[in-house]
Parts: structure tokens; sequence; C-alpha cells
């Protein structure tokens, strides 16, 4: 063991600010504007566990984006967000639809299932979008006591692939949900991708057309990290504040999580992230679609780009450039482009996998 003397105890920076790869939103840092609004609302007290001036405020302005009845429950993380929500809007004999793809079954751990005590009904889909006809293949036994009941239905809007539904299609799915006795939750880790896609308000794809309650995302879109679970139906859930202390999401200090969505939120600083992002997706794949041998796999309607390329020249250009196999054995793979995504990054690794696939 190192002498305690001699260990440096002063901060000090571990990496290279200047690499970036494509490997996911979430390996960005928090925005500088992020950060200005933490070393404001440090110094003295506040209030604790929600009580606090900056989470008062950060209601105000989600009302601004989701309505009047809208209200905001500031969490940690998504997986967080998603559960809380999730088990708000059922019984302990609920189930929940959702996508095969969809995070809460293939990217959380079993946490709905393990901690949540929910059954997940899964459903495949071409593209990552359930439809009503879709839904309808899990949506049935009401009834029968040997069969968890289908209370909800969970979406993501944009789509673990990518895509983006349509506020007609939301509607949609609402309405079928509704007409069937069941709540509706959308999963918003990226929503603000969404709505820049859509160029429309959140509120647009959401409470306007049906949606119950909501994850909104803040860490992938420039937060240091903390999102929160809006409530859009407050007939929807129950106890919500018992739940996230259960879930043990309530956050002390929480006015450092709402002060971030309040930076996000408050201005513009949300959809000028999100269409930065979604701009140098667009440029990535722009730029690959003329190399020879490599295949875009679904629509680019956010900023998430899927291809499919030789497996050896993935491996070669992940020693350059980190992102990840979406279906190794099918030789899929996902690049992710964030908030601080530069051209010259886009354009140095078109370049990078133009000479691997030469090697070829």
């Amino acid at each position: 063991m190192a002498d305690p003397a001699t260990v440096r105890t002063d901060a000090r920076r571990h990496h290279d600010p200047q690499v970036r790869g494509f490997a996911s939103d979430n390996y960005a840092g928090a925005h500088p504007e992020v950060l200005a609004a933490l070393a404001l609302a440090n110094g003295g007290h506040q209030v604790a566990y929600g009580e606090d001036d900056y989470t008062g405020h950060l209601q105000r302005i989600m009302h601004s984006h989701f309505g009047p009845t809208a209200e905001a429950f500031p969490v940690f993380n998504g997986t967080g967000a998603n559960v809380l929500a999730l088990q708000a809007l059922t019984d302990r004999w609920g189930a929940v639809i959702c996508a095969e793809s969809a995070h809460i079954n293939v990217d959380e751990g079993g946490a709905p299932e393990r901690m949540g005590g929910l059954k997940l009904l899964t459903v495949p889909t071409p593209d990552g979008k359930l439809t009503p006809e879709l839904i309808d293949r899990e949506a049935y036994g009401w009834d029968d006591e040997h069969r968890a009941m289908p209370q909800v239905v969970s979406i993501t809007q944009n789509t673990e692939l990518g895509t983006v539904y349509t506020p007609g299609e939301i509607r949609a799915i609402c309405e079928h949900a509704h007409e069937r006795g069941m709540k509706v939750h959308l999963d918003g880790a990226r929503i603000a991708n969404a709505a820049a896609s859509l160029d429309v308000p959140m509120r647009t794809f959401t409470n306007t057309v049906g949606v119950d309650v909501l994850s909104f995302g803040g860490t992938k879109n420039g937060a240091l990290f903390g999102e929160a679970v809006v409530v859009l139906n407050p007939d929807s859930v129950r106890a919500m504040r018992h739940l996230r202390k259960m879930s043990m999401q309530l956050a002390s200090k929480m006015r450092f999580v709402s002060v971030q969505l309040e930076a996000l939120l408050a201005r513009d600083l949300w959809l000028r992230n999100a269409r930065h992002a979604n701009a140098m997706a667009q440029r990535l794949a722009d730029r690959v679609r003329s190399v020879d041998g490599v295949e875009i796999l679904h629509p680019v309607q956010a900023n998430a780009v899927f291809a499919r390329l030789p497996h050896e020249v993935t491996e070669r250009l992940q020693k350059r450039f980190r992102f990840y196999f979406w279906d190794e054995k099918a030789g899929d793979v996902r690049w992710m482009c964030a908030f601080d995504t530069r051209e010259d990054d886009v354009d140095a690794f078109v370049l990078a996998l133009k000479e691997e696939m030469a090697r070829q």
C-alpha cells in the first residue's frame, strides 16, 4: 500500500479532452452552460429532498413544455426513471408491453423485473416502433389469473434503433391502449433529439396525444447526471413520492439535479444540443453511404447511425475510435453522435473507415 504521505490529493486531468468517439452520447461530458448552472446553485443552504427553490422553479419550466398539470420528479438516472414510472403505473400483478429492442428489456439489467416486480411482454419490431397491431399481440388475457395483466404500453422516443415516432403514430398508440384500459409510458432518454428531428415542441408527441407518464432524459443531452419522471396525467399514477424513495431515487441535494434540467430547458439549450447531435449523425451517414461495402441499416432520424460492415474492419476501426457492436454475429454496429461531436471528428472517422475498408 502506498504511503499516504506520498499520494497526490490534488485534482488533475486523467484524459485527453480532444479525444471523441462514437460509442455513446453518454461518453460526452457536461455542457459548459450546465456546469455554470451547477456553480450558480452551489453555496449556502437549501432545503433537502426536493423542497428547494430550484426544484420548485423546475416545475414551472416543465409546465411551459408539458402543460399546467405536469409534475416533475427528478431522479438520478434513466433506469431509475423508467422503473419508477412503470411501478407508478402498474399493480403488483401488472405487465408492460414493449418492443423487444426496448431499453427496459435489453439494457437495464433486468431492473424493471427484478426491482420493479414487473413482467415485460415484448414484441419484435422491424424498426423499434410499436403499432396498435403489434401491441395486440400481447394485449389480451386481462381476466386470466394465470397471466400477468397488461396494464401499460411503453414506447421509446426516439427508439433504440434511432427511428422517430410521428405525433400521429403515438396518438394512435395512446388511443388504442386507453381503449383497452392500459396506460402509456414514454421513455424519453433522447426526447430532445426526437423533438429536434420532428421540429415540433415536445408536448406535440407527449401530453397532447395522450402519453400518461414520461421519463425525461437529461444526461444524453448535456447534463452531468439526472433525469426526471414527468407525470403528464395525474390520474394515472399513485404514490409517486413514496415510490421514488423506495426505489432509491430520492436525491437529498436535489437542487443539483433540478438546476441542470433548468439549464437545459429554461431556454433552448436542450434543442441546440439535440439539433447539433442530429446534424452530426446525418453528416456521418451521408459520408458513410459513399463507402463501398458499408450498409446503413435504419433511417437516420436522430443522433444514431446503424451500419453493417465486415467484422475484421470493425475490430481494426475500434482500435482507432470507440464504438460498439450492436449485433456482433451479423456485423451490425452503432455509431452515436453527441452535443459536442465536431465535424472534424466525423470526417476523421469516415477517413479511417475508408482506410480500413481499403485494406479488405
